[in-house]
């Protein structure tokens, strides 16, 4: 099988023959650049077959035997069977891998959709489902595919960021996996690799695709830079150089941003962080910066976690959202991002971006669970610290809360909730009259009474959320924690409610207001420890 677009040069070895001075400098400094962080890595190369991936993995193979490399990359190509003589070109691609004894694996992707788009994802969805954590995947980018990239987000309306086009060293990250894209080729143009292929008749694959113009990059390449060219002859250099200028800008605006966020999340509430589900801000803080700092935090919060940095529009929305001085908490911005979508809210003097899979998390309902408790979580001080008891109240597709529960401590807990327990005189036959305790958690209901350990007076659900400071899309989120002691020959049944517990706060209830007024029990030290002890545990799992 062969194909028309394959270049008619023989396939033969290459690693004897001269390398290319300035793409060999270019890459061995790009290597010494990062050397530390390829040291031990696993190096892969993604190769299409075309020109420039070609030539990049010929010159691997040339260094790598004249022993100035110390590494020979592994070559991906995906078959993504887009076009008719794409299965030749895989074919071809391991043929010509096999003569240069060099690794290659050939991928096959599912392309959803019909645009150089999603095309380019799949590729590098099949590529990085290949690649261990941290494995570093180098691409053939040029400086003419910088001067193109430059120039496509320059008409897209792109910032400081977008216009820094493409990075030499960057860390991808997709859920929990990571990868490294190097590109050690952006400071060398396409007509050095093009005589570089020529001088060793690479038989590379020249798809006609490239330059038809009916995608914005091939036109910019066909029709654009051509006639930019006959301004400035130096036109490609110049923009790659710009791109490093505005690179190294962006560089010192996202450290100016990152040191705003930090103060405007330390001011938030800490435990409301949970990133990527949950990420706030305190208004406040941001209030506090110049305009044009408030708008950079802004960009930098939202674009937390996404590729692609958010639109400026949004950015106006959510400043105006954050200035506004009604106290209407129920305005919704939406953001449909690369990887998630998202809301954008405020309750207060905060700002959440939630993830919208966080939200739908928040709807599975909550319902009244009861565990018995082993006899060792009664009071009793010759009982050492046991394992803790791990209770699931809500189990979503990506999210889990648990409830992690100490259970010695909750005999601390009675000692500080019963008067006659407290009485040590007494302890020892209340406890042998009493069963095995029951754990029970129930959902905190809107017009259920509540009373607080600092409260004054009971209050409604609907009451504390408002005192508490609880986001409406948290309310359905609070459960009340007790222990009840079962029903004996003398007693009936006691319960006593221990904490009042959302997902990432948890409160002290009433128990402990009364019947530790006479007691020795520094109610303080003791509600740190109980709360440190019996604590809400989301493990995120979140998806991509």
């Amino acid at each position: 099988m062969t194909s028309s677009a394959i270049l008619s040069y023989a396939i033969e070895p290459i690693a004897e023959l001269p390398a290319d001075d300035k793409l060999a400098a270019a890459f061995l400094n790009s290597m010494a650049e990062y050397g530390e962080q390829l040291h031990g890595r696993r190096i892969w190369l993604a190769c299409s077959g075309g020109r420039d991936s070609l030539a990049l993995a010929a010159l691997c193979v040339q260094l790598y035997r004249q022993d100035k490399l110390p590494f020979l990359p592994q070559l991906l190509h995906v078959n993504h069977g887009l076009q008719a003589d794409s299965n030749a070109w895989a074919i071809h691609v391991a043929k010509w891998a096999a003569m240069q004894q060099i690794p290659c694996q050939v991928l096959q992707a599912q392309v959803n959709g019909h645009d150089e788009q999603a095309a380019r994802q799949a590729r590098y969805d099949v590529m990085r489902a290949r690649m261990n954590q941290d494995d570093v995947l180098l691409l053939a980018h040029h400086a003419d595919d910088q001067a193109e990239t430059v120039l496509m987000r320059l008409i897209q309306g792109a910032g400081v960021k977008g216009l820094s086009g493409m990075q030499p060293w960057r860390v991808h990250t997709q859920g929990a996996h990571r990868i490294v894209l190097w590109r050690p080729w952006l400071t060398i143009q396409r007509a050095n690799i093009s005589t570089y292929a020529k001088r060793l008749q690479l038989p590379y694959i020249d798809d006609p695709t490239n330059d038809t113009g009916d995608n914005v990059r091939s036109g910019l390449r066909r029709d654009v830079m051509p006639a930019l060219a006959q301004y400035n002859s130096n036109v490609i250099d110049n923009i790659a150089r710009s791109a490093q200028l505005l690179n190294d800008a962006q560089a010192t605006v996202s450290m100016q941003a990152a040191q705003d966020m930090q103060q405007a999340s330390q001011a938030s509430v800490a435990s409301l962080q949970l990133p990527p589900a949950q990420r706030v801000i305190n208004i406040d803080e941001l209030n506090e910066l110049p305009s044009y700092r408030q708008r950079q935090l802004l960009h930098y919060w939202l674009g937390q976690d996404e590729p692609l940095p958010p639109a400026k529009q949004l950015i106006d929305d959510v400043l105006n959202l954050a200035q506004r001085t009604d106290q209407n908490h129920q305005t919704e911005l939406f953001w449909q991002g690369r990887k998630r979508a998202y809301t954008i809210r405020r309750y207060r003097q905060q700002l959440y971006r939630l993830s919208r899979e966080w939200l739908a998390w928040f709807e599975i309902p909550l319902t009244e669970q009861m565990q018995i408790l082993p006899q060792s979580s009664l009071p009793d001080t010759s009982v050492a610290a046991d394992q803790p008891v791990c209770i699931t109240l809500r189990h979503g597709q990506s999210v889990m809360w648990q409830l992690q529960l100490q259970t010695n401590v909750l005999g601390q807990a009675l000692l500080a909730c019963d008067k006659e327990l407290l009485d040590s005189d007494k302890a020892e036959t209340v406890l042998e009259t009493v069963g095995q305790p029951v754990l029970k958690i129930t959902p905190l209901l809107r017009h259920q009474r509540v009373k607080t350990a600092l409260a004054s007076r009971p209050q409604s659900g609907k009451k504390l959320y408002q005192t508490l400071g609880i986001p409406s899309w948290l309310r359905e989120s609070l459960v009340v924690v007790s222990v009840v002691l079962p029903a004996s020959k003398e007693a009936l049944p006691v319960e006593f409610p221990l904490l009042l517990v959302s997902p990432f706060e948890s409160w002290l209830l009433s128990c402990f207001t009364s019947s530790t007024n006479d007691s020795n029990i520094d109610k303080v030290t003791f509600g740190n420890q109980l709360t440190k002890l019996i604590v809400s545990k989301l493990n995120l799992n979140a998806k991509p």
